[in-house]
């Protein structure tokens, strides 16, 4: 068994819903400290596979110098974790294993084989946080990646977050039943909701206010599952130590709101190609009233650490630019908190700001975080490492806020990053005269599970105030990861992190030409945008590397992971010179060449999935499985199954302009979705050739919609075992491409500094 389900099995061997009892109290708070203690200890047994009884926890709930800390240290024999909380004692743990044992976690590829005998910290090791808070999460994580996690995946991944030291995770799990209580109570039906509510893939933007009912109805049994699966997780957290971020009202209203409110004022607003949704008048009093009655029936419902996540205009611009309405508006929203909870703090995606900036001008955006006072709100620059908006607004105007990687866009299994900014950008704004508030770090990308490099290199700011010798961070993240040095390995990633991992100009990283709707242009652009940041042949290079590496790191899961996503990146790119060979042949009009080309595309494309299919990471039949597996009945799996597929290929219906946004380079995508699209694609190029006709792409787009749309309701399934020992595959790749692979001619100049435009 490989990659991240196999430790979800072993560190989740030995869960319990709480030490506290098998009915603990979901609105609990604040633990005593031998809860505490327990809590971390149970941590420490789930990650080290039961070796407990070796280390010894302490709690000391005090911080160092105003800071939170972990030691390390050894007494009786035994290892000792000490610091603040849960968190810190999990990051003196993590520190441990990586150090002094050789462990390595990770989502793709973990290694924790403890010796016999523990080694024994010969004097205290103490680290200290500069930062306050160290934020986890974007909405959209939670559908990308986390749409059909179970209660062991959550714990998995509660307990990876406080060995890295967050200790504030966004937590948005369960919202739908405090809007059902609340709108329940203003005399909605459920039969009314049913309109309202979306399907599970699709939660995140009916909470941002972007669509509503897409992929439902939702059952009434998801509700109760969800409502249970948040009350774990937030306990789990808090009693580590962590700060749950909760949601907050924004003025959404279900579309039946009219109907039964005619005299309240509402607005319409819309997102994409989806029908518009409808968002209350901040001025209107109704506002104040379900503000503060969510606030409510959620601190009922789950309790509360006063952290409560709102972002009023996701990715629509506001009715008006005046600044009296824009004020008004975050007054509103920040009032009817605090109505609920005097000790509200208003945590804001700043996303707003960057992603409309034609619009959130100076005047706007001081308009807005101005009617809210400094110690009411939090700011999450949520794309700092690439484009830093408290830069330009003087550190948001006062506000504290917090320096956030955002780095991935749809969960793309894509290899980017930008590790400059990443080893670079924390310290340097933390140590800037012109950061104002800045309060902490935080990780905020789309989706997860994948560049464990880049992620990892983020976490090592975490405990530390200065930046990151990158060269020194790869040889070291590389002999945890692999179990020994080797310089082979070393150089290898020393040019992945000079060239892949040195992206200043796309955004996010280069999508396959295989995963977009198939057509003969270099890069279609818009959502399949192939354009690379970096030289093939560096990567190249790097392949070479670490495939001579493969006899001496073959027992690690890490190497094995990294050899595979290295490889499925080339090929990813060189699909392009054979679309491209497809391309000359059709302009030639030789129809014999074109079906020789369309038939190397396809055998090519049977490659790539064989490659795939030897990881468990990029296997679609897992995402599949765990979707069916949410259902209570044949009804619900099929429906939690077409939102499993919708999500990843036409994403909204047929026509929705985001198609292929979320597309995935996985085991299955490839055999099941992306070789018949493109076998149809040349099938029809091949019928207007024999024709002598011009091949009408207009026509075969059309066709194509249909067909995509259909499969979102297939049922056919697809395997979640890996098929192959992934060292023979990549070995056999190789063999078969590495002398066809060449510089390709997209390359964008890394001093471009600009937005590669679809």
């Amino acid at each position: 068994m490989k990659g991240t389900r196999f430790f979800v099995r072993l560190f989740c061997a030995l869960v319990v819903w709480a030490a506290v009892g098998c009915t603990p109290d979901a609105t609990q708070t604040d633990f005593s400290l031998r809860e505490q203690v327990e809590a971390a200890e149970a941590l420490v047994e789930r990650v080290t596979g039961g070796r407990g009884e070796d280390f010894v926890v302490k709690i000391t709930a005090q911080q160092l110098d105003g800071l939170d800390y972990f030691s390390l240290y050894s007494e009786g024999g035994k290892v000792v974790l000490e610091g603040v909380d849960g968190v810190c004692v999990a990051s003196a743990l993590n520190h441990y294993l990586q150090e002094w044992c050789g462990c390595h976690i990770s989502w793709c590829g973990s290694s924790v084989e403890l010796p016999d005998t523990l080694p024994l910290p010969q004097e205290r090791i103490t680290k200290t946080s500069p930062y306050k808070y160290r934020y986890c999460f974007n909405y959209c994580t939670f559908n990308y990646t986390m749409s059909w996690w179970d209660k062991e995946r959550w714990q998995w991944e509660i307990d990876f977050m406080a060995l890295n030291g967050v200790n504030m995770p966004l937590a948005v799990t369960g919202q739908n039943s405090v809007w059902k209580r609340v709108y329940n109570k203003l005399g909605f039906t459920d039969k009314e909701l049913e309109s309202f509510f979306s399907g599970p893939a699709y939660f995140n933007w009916f909470w941002m206010g972007n669509l509503d009912g897409w992929g439902g109805p939702l059952p009434e049994s998801f509700f109760r599952k969800h409502e249970k699966l948040q009350k774990y997780i937030l306990r789990s957290e808090r009693e580590l130590g962590m700060t749950p971020v909760l949601p907050a009202f924004t003025g959404h209203v279900p579309p039946t709101f009219e109907a039964k409110f005619p005299d309240v004022k509402v607005r319409k607003t819309s997102w994409v190609n989806f029908p518009e949704v409808a968002v209350m008048d901040p001025e209107e009093e109704m506002f104040d009233r379900i503000g503060e009655m969510f606030i409510r029936e959620q601190a009922a419902l789950y309790g509360t650490n006063h952290l409560y996540s709102a972002d009023t205009f996701n990715e629509n611009d506001p009715p008006s630019t005046d600044s009296a309405y824009l004020a008004g508006m975050s007054r509103k929203v920040f009032e009817s908190m605090r109505a609920a909870d005097s000790e509200a703090v208003w945590v804001m995606q700043g996303w707003l700001f960057h992603h409309s900036d034609d619009f959130w001008g100076e005047n706007e955006i001081k308009a807005l975080l101005g009617a809210v006072p400094n110690d009411g709100m939090i700011i999450l620059d949520l794309w700092s490492e690439r484009f830093p908006v408290w830069q330009r607004t003087e550190a948001y105007y006062g506000k504290p806020w917090i320096w956030c990687m955002l780095h991935n866009f749809g969960q793309n299994i894509t290899l980017s990053g930008n590790s400059a900014r990443v080893a670079q950008g924390p310290a340097s704004a933390l140590a800037s005269p012109k950061s104002g508030q800045m309060c902490g770090i935080g990780l905020t990308p789309e989706g997860i599970e994948h560049n464990p490099m880049m992620f990892a290199m983020m976490f090592e700011n975490v405990w530390r105030s200065e930046p990151i010798d990158i060269d020194a961070f790869v040889a070291d993240y590389l002999e945890e990861r692999y179990g020994a040095r080797n310089p082979k390995a070393e150089k290898a990633w020393g040019i992945v992190a000079e060239s892949v991992y040195n992206n200043d100009v796309t955004n996010g990283g280069p999508e396959s030409i295989i995963t977009g709707r198939p057509n003969f242009k270099m890069n279609p652009g818009g959502t399949t945008n192939v354009k690379l940041h970096y030289d093939q042949m560096e990567l190249a290079e790097a392949w070479d590397l670490l495939i001579e590496c493969a006899d001496e790191f073959e027992a690690s899961e890490g190497y094995r992971y990294d050899l595979v996503d290295i490889t499925r990146q080339l090929m990813a790119n060189h699909a392009t010179v054979l679309q491209q060979k497809c391309a000359k042949a059709y302009e030639s009009g030789n129809i014999e060449s074109f079906d020789s080309a369309a038939k190397d595309f396809i055998s090519y494309l049977w490659d790539f999935e064989e490659l795939l299919s030897s990881r468990e990471e990029l296997l679609l039949g897992g995402w599949l499985e765990d979707a069916k597996a949410m259902g209570t009945n044949r009804k619900e799996s099929a429906l939690y199954e077409q939102n499993a597929r919708n999500l990843l290929t036409t994403w909204g219906n047929k026509d929705c302009r985001i198609k292929d946004y979320a597309c995935r380079q996985w085991s299955g995508m490839v055999n099941g979705f992306y070789i018949p699209r493109w076998e149809r694609f040349f099938e029809s190029v091949h019928q207007a050739m024999s024709e002598g006709q011009a091949f009408d792409q207009h026509a075969f787009n059309e066709q194509s919609k249909d067909w995509e749309w259909a499969w979102t309701f297939g049922r056919e399934s697809y395997s979640t075992t890996t098929q192959a020992d992934e060292i023979e595959v990549v070995r056999k790749m190789y063999a078969k491409y590495r002398s066809q692979l060449e510089a390709l001619p997209f390359v964008v100049a890394p001093d471009a500094k600009k937005i590669i435009e679809s």
